[in-house]
């Protein structure tokens, strides 16, 4: 590999969550791990959680839907973050020989320095700012990891101006009293790097990056600026955006576990718990002094097996409501609640 073409940096220009993480995926799997890979990019608001969570567990899922927010999961593991425009992500990709999270780490904090921020590596997966805190250090930016044989990939966030109120609108989930056997985020404290200096932007600092990552990399090359006309032109890029977009990998992906919800209807007290596995029904009880006992066995019968989505809940309680007629409008109420509930 020459010289010239022994870095590659690339920029998106749009803000959908599932362009950029795909062309992540597209990074890790179909470029040249030779090539020592930058790209830098941001979302429109969205909740990305790990390869291995439980969107039900770690997220307000019916707030999302009502304030519109993005559920994203990606491919490397990690806790569940909050993305907006004021939140630079950042992804390297390298060969697993020269895989090296230092010099990554690096290259963000003598970016940093330019701006006059002194930050620091702390422990395995943080960037963080000393300030007059007494409560110490806070974090910056936070990055997770994922390598197969001959590459490694190394993304991470860069919290330039996000909205911190926002974060617990959408990580904080109400007590559904889910039994999650999935990875529990741990909300760290975080600070903006505006705060630390004002006149920091999304493009300086992108800049400051891109000119340090040829720096230590001794090499140079033109920057590739990506748009959704770029992924129609990339085959592979497009069949993973399609995947990521779908509902399947976006909630089937997720773990074991089991919801309990509860509400009083005019016609009776409904006491659900329903057991889920990739995002299917499995099982379910319900424990109600409903007087209409079919009511019972007919959401019993057809929910099972169902697709733990509003769509899939609807779906099976209209099967239910055909078998059933005369406690119709009773279904309909509890698939409406219930549907609400799994936002």
């Amino acid at each position: 590999m020459t010289r010239q073409n022994a870095v590659r940096v690339m920029i998106s220009t749009t803000h959908d969550p599932f362009f950029n993480l795909a062309t992540e995926n597209w990074i890790f799997r179909d470029l040249d791990p030779r090539q020592k890979v930058l790209f830098l990019w941001r979302n429109e608001d969205t909740v990305v959680i790990g390869r291995f969570q439980n969107p039900w567990v770690e997220c307000h899922t019916q707030k999302m839907q009502e304030d519109k927010v993005h559920l994203a999961r990606r491919q490397s593991g990690g806790g569940a973050v909050f993305h907006d425009l004021g939140n630079t992500n950042f992804t390297f990709l390298s060969s697993k020989q020269d895989f090296d999270k230092s010099v990554n780490n690096q290259i963000i904090i003598e970016s940093l320095k330019s701006f006059g921020i002194v930050a620091q590596a702390s422990g395995r997966n943080d960037i963080t700012v000393q300030n007059d805190d007494p409560l110490g250090p806070k974090k910056i930016s936070g990055s997770a990891f994922k390598e197969t044989k001959d590459r490694a990939f190394h993304h991470g966030t860069l919290l330039i101006n996000a909205n911190l109120s926002r974060l617990g609108n959408y990580l904080n989930p109400d007590k559904k009293k889910l039994e999650g056997k999935g990875i529990t985020s741990v909300k760290a404290r975080v600070a903006n790097l505006k705060d630390l200096c004002p006149s920091i932007t999304h493009e300086d600092l992108s800049a400051r990056i891109i000119q340090q990552f040829f720096t230590v990399h001794g090499a140079e090359s033109p920057i590739e600026y990506l748009d959704v006309d770029y992924l129609k032109k990339q085959n592979s890029l497009n069949r993973y955006y399609e995947e990521l977009k779908d509902w399947n990998w976006r909630f089937g992906e997720t773990p074991n576990f089991t919801h309990h919800l509860e509400e009083r209807f005019a016609w009776g007290g409904m006491d659900v718990h329903i057991d889920c596995s990739k995002g299917i029904v499995r099982d379910l009880k319900i424990y109600s002094d409903t007087l209409h006992p079919e009511l019972v066995e007919g959401l019993t019968l057809f929910l099972r097996n169902s697709v733990y989505s509003p769509e899939g809940i609807q779906l099976a309680v209209s099967k239910a409501s055909q078998e059933f007629p005369m406690v119709a409008d009773y279904l309909s109420e509890f698939g409406k609640w219930l549907a609400s509930r799994v936002h």
